[in-house]
């Protein structure tokens, strides 16, 4: 017992250090948003394309969008990351949804030390009133419950890869879910919901209590396009050389579907549009980032699309009923006027059979 309770302590304290501490989250005194609600995320259906493993040419064929990374807590485009945009894509198979997030940065890697490194995070709208701006909107940070926020729940994922080994698979794994809780003590890949900025719990966490029906439902690895080696271990850290120049390139996947029944998660369904939008943290200038410190690809919700498979949109041609009706006649007419002549030529090649008297016989 002493043991988990040190786990799931341990996974609070990560969990808290990856997206900021209480006092951390100060917006600038004039924030304002520009934001553009017309901007869409399109999943198309594709089965059997995509395989997390950091390698991103199985993605080469599907549309993403690019977009500026904004400091969250003064979203001035001329504050922008100045490393480069993001680009985001998405795809699903009818089972899961899949992500790929592609960004312009140096590389850089400190084994156990997640904010000297680069580390994004999701965050989808589950309430209706849940709010892009204060991460849900709930007010009050001290009289966050199910009760007083209900309605402003969001689902977060965050990867820190700090002990992360590039390539390799992390999220949802058989320790913590079994413990239920949305943690990864081997990855940082959290699977975690909020109201605000200042009430963020794993799944089957909160201040009602602990449920042990939660689980992490994401898988995700990560690279970055100045690795040469495809099979890294851990005593391959810091697997490259620092500073050399290059693309990030994140993959995650998750059910469309969840087993969540405490409003933690994010449910996707074909055909429907869902909230979301992705954030981005690293070290500028080597400086270690902290938790309110992110760029952000929107200052408001971006809509995300989870597209039907193209052959169910496509509309077969009706033909029409007295069309087949006439076909089915005329065929008939022309079967029936065949016969006639068949039977008349028998009969008339037919010879005449003599009358024969009854009494002659």
């Amino acid at each position: 017992m002493l043991g988990r309770n040190f786990a799931v302590v341990t996974i609070l304290i990560l969990i808290l250090a990856q997206t900021g501490s209480l006092s951390s989250h100060h917006e600038a005194a004039n924030w304002h948003c520009d934001s553009n609600t017309d901007s869409h995320l399109q999943a198309h259906f594709n089965p059997g394309r995509i395989t997390l493993d950091g390698q991103v040419d199985d993605w080469k064929d599907i549309d993403g969008s690019a977009f500026s990374l904004l400091p969250a807590l003064d979203p001035d485009e001329d504050k922008a990351y100045n490393g480069g945009k993001m680009t985001v894509k998405a795809s699903h198979d009818g089972k899961e949804v899949f992500f790929m997030l592609q960004v312009d940065s140096d590389y850089t890697y400190s084994e156990g030390f997640s904010n000297k490194t680069a580390s994004v995070a999701f965050m989808f709208q589950i309430g209706e009133n849940a709010s892009y701006h204060r991460m849900g909107g709930c007010e009050g940070p001290d009289t966050c419950t199910n009760k007083s926020c209900k309605g402003h729940e969001v689902d977060l994922m965050h990867f820190s890869i700090g002990k992360a080994i590039p390539g390799r698979l992390y999220g949802g794994n058989l320790v913590d879910n079994s413990e239920g809780n949305g943690g990864d003590r081997f990855g940082h890949l959290g699977d975690v919901y909020g109201w605000n900025p200042h009430c963020r719990y794993l799944d089957g966490y909160g201040p009602s209590g602990n449920d042990t029906s939660a689980q992490n439902d994401w898988k995700g690895t990560w690279w970055h396009s100045s690795l040469t080696d495809s099979g890294f271990v851990k005593d391959d850290s810091p697997y490259s050389s620092s500073n050399q120049s290059g693309a990030y390139y994140f993959e995650f996947s998750r059910s469309l579907r969840t087993m969540d029944h405490l409003q933690q998660d994010a449910q996707f369904t074909i055909g429907k549009t869902s909230k979301m939008s992705v954030a981005f943290w690293y070290p500028i200038d080597g400086k270690p980032w902290h938790g309110s410190g992110h760029f952000s690809i929107s200052c408001d919700w971006i809509q995300l699309d989870i597209l039907p498979d193209g052959s169910e949109l496509t509309k077969v041609p009706q033909r029409s009923p007295w069309d087949a009706a006439t076909a089915f006649s005329l065929l008939f007419s022309v079967v029936a006027f065949c016969i006639s002549i068949f039977v008349g030529h028998r009969v008339s090649r037919t010879k005449n059979v003599p009358f024969t008297p009854m009494n002659d016989l």
